[in-house]
């Protein structure tokens, strides 16, 4: 090894290596954020001791942290940091563990996030959409100055404007187009911004989903069950 290579793996080791971190670390692996609360719960260890344990690992680009408002999320920094620790689980034989939520089954499956859809529902069509090619993130815009940005391909715009949003007003008004919002229930992102707004809108002109009176909860409708799974693979 050459050109200090061996100081950096052993302080990534050293960072790894300490068991209440290998914790926080692996309990990440399943691609959702926690709090330093939860992971102080994880590591079983003080919140103190957590606030160390993940400033040395944040120091080390192993975790990242996303704040929303007055909540502090941490999640792994990025894909290659989880193909190391994958591989080392293989290594050493451990099995992961299954994040399980907690949030009450109708808010889980759709509410409303400020202006726009939250919700396994939102969580998923951001997915579905990233993979078909329809939204980049942040870190494939090289305009971009923000890591959780999103924007829409050429294909994803007509996908967007075919539902009679229209992407250019949208684009015009004075916040940001779409951004990865983490959703506090399944701690995975939806889209937020004046497309997220656009896309709920857009939902419940076509009675995809309704409003349930006095809650942030939205109904999926028959319609909106069957309109989500032929165009977008939404799965009920």
């Amino acid at each position: 090894m050459n050109n200090g290579s061996d100081i950096a793996i052993s302080r990534l080791a050293a960072a790894i290596g300490e068991p209440s971190r290998a914790r926080m670390l692996f309990c990440l692996l399943d691609g959702h954020a926690r709090t330093s609360t939860e992971l102080a719960m994880v590591a079983e260890v003080s919140p103190s001791t957590a606030s160390v344990h993940l400033t040395r690992l944040k120091d080390e680009h192993l975790i990242k942290l996303l704040v929303q408002g007055k909540h502090r999320y941490y999640s792994i920094e990025r894909a290659d940091v989880a193909r190391a620790l994958e591989a080392l689980m293989v290594v050493a034989g451990s099995p992961r563990s299954r994040f399980v939520p907690t949030t009450p089954e109708p808010l889980r499956q759709a509410r409303t996030c400020y202006d726009h859809m939250a919700g396994a529902i939102a969580v998923s069509l951001l997915q579905g959409f990233t993979q078909s090619g329809w939204i980049l993130p942040g870190r494939s815009l090289a305009k971009s100055k923000s890591e959780d940005s999103l924007d829409l391909t050429p294909t994803g715009t007509n996908v967007f404007e075919s539902l009679g949003i229209d992407i250019a007003a949208a684009r015009s008004l004075r916040r940001r187009f779409a951004y990865a919002c983490l959703d506090w229930s399944e701690r995975r992102p939806h889209i937020g911004g004046a497309l997220g707004a656009s896309l709920l809108q857009a939902a419940l002109r076509r009675r995809w989903v309704e409003r349930e009176f006095d809650s942030r909860v939205l109904h999926i409708t028959r319609l909106g069950q069957r309109e989500l799974a032929a165009r977008f693979g939404i799965e009920f």
